[in-house]
């Protein structure tokens, strides 16, 4: 299990243990965490699973692909340099403790 911290708007924290292998959007999903959309369903094509790598953790995930870099420019919340579809975050060993973001609107 990789440890997974949601961090919401309001700073409320969410800790949740999430399979490795599974996407931080899957994380979320699969728990109940309000706040990613998802409406594709991880297909990265609708931009509302958007979440704020911790600065800190960004070196440790890949860049983002031309497809995700492409949709970022469609989400809701401002864009910042550590701006992450949550569908494109696979997690693994590495990524324990990984702490995300929620913006304050996906749609």
């Amino acid at each position: 299990m990789v440890k997974v911290i949601y961090v919401e708007q309001d700073g409320a924290r969410h800790d949740i243990d999430v399979p490795e292998g599974w996407t931080v959007m899957q994380g979320a999903q699969r728990n109940g965490l309000d706040g990613i959309e998802a409406e594709c369903g991880g297909s990265c094509c609708c931009a509302t699973c958007h979440v704020y790598v911790a600065e800190d953790m960004l070196g440790l995930i890949p860049p983002p692909g031309e497809m995700e870099d492409g949709m970022l420019d469609n989400v809701v919340a401002e864009r910042r340099p550590n701006s992450r579809l949550s569908c494109q975050i696979t997690l693994t060993a590495a990524l324990d403790g990984l702490v995300v973001h929620l913006p304050e609107a996906q749609s």
